[in-house]
């Protein structure tokens, strides 16, 4: 293993641990899913639960998988999914009333 390859694999691994660890909050610290479905409903992003149980279980399924080096294309397809819909809702313009 050479450094590249070591650099790659520290990067993979603490990638697929921060992503976990920001799902776990969803699940487990502050609001929970309660509030984080409030947070998206209050993005427009409804049903807010929904929406809150797909980036969770999302979040903490393939940072898992990437840190684990387990079927990572497919984690990091999740992770492009996600921070594509983040990015959305994000920079999206305000809807008109």
């Amino acid at each position: 293993m050479d450094t590249i390859d070591t650099g790659l694999l520290i990067l993979r691994v603490l990638l697929g641990l921060t992503m976990a660890a920001h799902g776990y909050g969803k699940l487990f610290r502050g609001g929970r899913i309660p509030g984080t479905a409030g947070w998206f409903d209050g993005m427009g992003m409804r049903p807010g639960k929904i929406h809150a149980w797909l980036a969770a279980l999302t979040e903490v399924g393939a940072g898992i998988a990437l840190a684990l080096g387990l079927l990572t294309p497919f984690a990091a397809a999740g992770f492009v999914s996600l921070m594509f819909v983040a990015a959305w809702t994000v920079h999206r313009a305000p809807a008109s009333s």
